[in-house]
């Protein structure tokens, strides 16, 4: 929360980095709020394709590093890697790098409950995603009333402890 409170991402750059990330994961549900709320912002819809499609050859140059470490760190479950993280402090300073940090993590927990969603949705229309089952979608769904609180407790005690924000890939 501290870092989102920092405000050093402006709104069109946090939602590309909730895109590219959201292409990774292949949230649905996230997808499709996420484009709207980006062309709510003034991305164009090309930018929007582009970024959900998982091509970063027309991103801004101030904003390639944020993209690429965003799509590593999905596609790493987040675990990225300590290189990874590091060039991405030397580009943009460790407030900044922490609130994309932030952002990151915020569409992840999104797409751990969009994914869910949008498979139960699906289900509801008659249309089965094979690779999921009820039981999963509802067991989903419903946990975000245990695991929020107790994300927050986690987050206040780590934050107490001064725990390291990010944990590493293993080489």
């Amino acid at each position: 929360m501290k870092n989102k409170k920092n405000k050093t991402l402006t709104a069109e750059f946090s939602e590309r980095i909730m895109l590219a990330v959201t292409e990774v994961n292949g949230c649905e549900v996230c997808s499709y709020a996420h484009t709207k709320i980006a062309l709510e912002k003034g991305l164009s819809n090309k930018e929007i394709q582009m970024l959900l499609s998982g091509n970063v050859e027309r991103v801004s140059p101030d904003e390639v590093v944020a993209i690429a470490f965003s799509q590593h760190y999905a596609d790493t479950k987040g675990n990225p890697t300590r290189d990874s993280w590091n060039r991405l402090v030397d580009v943009y300073g460790t407030t900044k790098a922490l609130e994309i940090l932030t952002s990151i993590r915020t569409i992840m927990l999104g797409n751990v409950y969009g994914i869910p969603l949008g498979a139960f949705r699906s289900r509801l229309k008659g249309k089965l995603i094979k690779e999921s089952n009820l039981l999963y979608e509802i067991s989903m769904i419903l946990s975000i009333f245990i695991f929020l609180p107790i994300s927050f407790i986690h987050s206040l005690i780590s934050s107490l402890l001064r725990t390291p924000v990010i944990q590493f890939k293993k080489a």
